[in-house]
This record gives structure tokens, C-alpha cells and sequence, in this order.
């Protein structure tokens, strides 16, 4: 390793020396810093991208945002200057798959009586989609809260933002980004709306509707084609324009629309079969991918959809002992 590499420097726009501000529109008790907290890193390897080096550069950061990155920037005289010359300073990286700051997902309660199991509405109160698995009306923006542990864990490897979202259901709602930083909800979300998530699973619906892939399937085209008529649906007879059924879980559908769409599948098969739903219905698909894709990878390329897939590959299966080779599968040797 070189030597300009010794020591690392992760930046994020608020996500570091931001614990140190003050919102503007909260009340404050007492005396408080009113310094807009500027700071310039000197003489350091700047990397703006991936492919886009700064030698010999200078980044200025005012309360908890950068500013400024170049060569040859002036820089102003109440800055807190720090030289890191020999250091390399690098954009930290994104998980764009995470559930960092929602809450915790509810128990499914087990047993219960036959009724219960053959549950086929919702239980859910108000005019919203009559399977619990159409979660579209969730905002995980609405729900982000910050948890310093997770932040913590999350900085100490290099993520400074997270597209987060609740992993739940066929369709989870909306996703957000939010920065990894010590401060309140408020100053931590970078942006409220930035993708509908979806999966062929129903996740914790006590419903007994979908019990199968195949009904997963059948669901998530049909609401696709509820949503088209809920846009088309006349208005009511009776007068003031409104449509004949009030739904806001498909109200919240068709404004999903608009974000990108990414889709978690749980093997190769179910991203070709998410594929097929695509291009029937005219999305396009961001696939966050189990990282098996590589066993049918000219049909996987074929779909043309950007995939997301683990960096943490699993360990090699120690088959050693002929006893301990019984128990490892096919799959898990692949």
C-alpha cells in the first residue's frame, strides 16, 4: 500500500462535524455556538469520483456541508486549517439497500384458530388495499428515526448515506436516503422520496393470501392493473368529481410510479420472472439480486436492468471431513 494511502479521511455532506450544529428552527436554551463551523483540509489527494482525482487539493466544509474542492481555492481566514498532505480524502459510499433508522418490524404471532388462518381481508382500518401486503402508502421518511449505535457501525466501514426502507411486503412503500450522522432526524434526511421498493414476498401480512410465488405474482400484476383503472375511473354520478372508490394504497401506487423502482428477488429465477412483470407492464426494474445471477448470466443481461448485489461473499464450505461433506448442499458449494 502507498504511503498517501496510510491514512484515510471518509467524507459524506452531512455526515460529519455535524453533531456539533444547531438547527435553525429549534429552540435554544442558553448560550450557543453561532460560528458557521468552516473547515479546510489542505495539501490532500481529493478524489470527486471514482475516476476523478485532485492532487495537492484543498476541501472546505461549512457547517456540516462542503462547499468547496479544487486546486488553488482561496481559503477564507476564519477557517480551522487542517494539512493532510500524504492523506487521501474519499467520497464515503452508499448502501443503496438498508433498512438503517426504521422501526422494528412486528412479530408474527403463530398458531391461532382457523379462522384467523384463513384470514382473506385486511385488518387494517380506513380506505386502503385489501391485501396487507400493498404496503404502498409506507413513507420511510415519515418513519426514519436516528439510531447512533447503527450510525456509529455504519461510519466505522465507510457508509456515510443509506437508501433505507422497511423490509416488509410485496410493496414496501417508499425508500429514503438519509446521511449516517449524530444529529436529528431533521439535518439527517437527504432526500425524503428516492425509490419504490417491491419483492415477490408478503412479508408480515397475517393474511393467508399470497401462500406461494405464483400468488405473489398474480397480486403484484393485478395491482399494477388496478392502479391503471384507478386512474382512468370516472367520476361519481353523484357529483363534487370524485371517483367512485376512494383507495389510498393505490392513490400511493401510481405516485410510486414516478421514483425508481428497485426489486429484491430471492434467486436468479425470481429476477427473470421480475424481468417478464417489467416488460409487460412498461417499468424498468433496479434489481438488488441474491448474487447467483452469475448461473444464468446471459439471460440476466439480457434484462438490461442495473443489478444490486452483496459485496460480503460467503466463506468456503470446509469439506474436509467426509461426514461434515454429507451436510453441505449442492447450493451452498455453488
Amino acid at each position: 500500500m502507498k504511503k498517501q494511502y496510510a491514512s484515510l479521511i471518509i467524507f459524506l455532506f452531512l455526515t460529519i462535524f455535524q453533531s456539533g450544529f444547531s438547527q435553525k428552527t429549534f429552540p435554544q436554551n442558553g448560550v450557543y455556538d453561532e460560528r458557521d463551523g468552516l473547515f479546510a483540509f489542505t495539501n490532500a489527494t481529493i478524489y470527486k469520483s471514482w475516476n476523478e482525482k485532485l492532487d495537492n487539493a484543498t476541501l472546505l466544509i461549512r457547517d456540516g456541508r462542503i462547499e468547496a474542492v479544487g486546486a488553488g481555492i482561496a481559503i477564507p481566514k476564519d477557517a480551522v486549517v487542517i494539512d493532510c498532505k500524504n492523506k487521501t480524502i474519499y467520497p464515503s459510499f452508499i448502501e443503496p439497500f438498508g433498512n438503517y433508522g426504521m422501526p422494528e418490524m412486528p412479530r408474527s404471532e403463530s398458531g391461532g384458530s382457523r379462522r384467523e388462518a384463513t384470514q382473506m381481508l385486511s385488518n387494517k382500518k380506513g380506505a386502503f388495499a385489501w391485501n396487507e401486503a400493498l404496503k404502498t402508502e409506507f413513507k420511510a421518511h415519515e418513519n426514519f428515526a436516528f439510531n447512533e449505535k447503527e450510525a456509529e457501525i455504519l461510519r466505522g466501514i465507510g457508509i456515510g448515506a443509506v437508501v433505507s426502507h422497511r423490509f416488509d411486503g410485496i410493496s414496501r412503500g417508499s425508500a429514503t436516503v438519509v446521511s449516517t450522522g449524530a444529529a436529528k432526524e431533521h439535518e439527517l434526511i437527504i432526500k425524503p422520496l428516492a425509490a419504490h421498493v417491491l419483492s415477490f414476498s408478503k412479508g408480515t401480512s397475517t393474511q393467508a393470501y399470497p401462500q406461494s410465488l405464483m400468488g405473489g405474482i398474480s397480486l403484484l400484476r393485478q395491482t399494477y392493473l388496478d392502479g391503471q383503472w384507478y386512474n382512468t375511473e370516472p367520476a361519481s354520478p353523484l357529483g363534487m368529481g370524485s371517483k367512485v372508490e376512494k383507495n389510498f394504497s393505490l392513490e400511493a401506487w401510481n405516485n410510486l410510479q414516478t421514483l425508481p423502482q428497485i426489486f429484491e428477488v430471492g434467486d436468479k429465477l425470481e429476477a427473470l420472472r421480475a424481468a417478464k412483470i417489467a416488460a409487460e407492464f412498461g417499468v424498468k426494474y433496479i434489481v438488488k439480486g441474491r448474487g447467483d445471477e452469475y448461473q444464468r448470466i446471459s439471460e440476466i443481461k439480457a434484462m438490461g436492468a442495473p443489478l444490486i448485489l452483496s459485496l460480503a461473499f460467503p466463506e468456503t464450505m470446509d469439506v474436509e471431513d467426509p461426514y461434515d461433506a454429507l451436510n453441505v448442499s449442492l447450493e451452498q458449494l455453488k
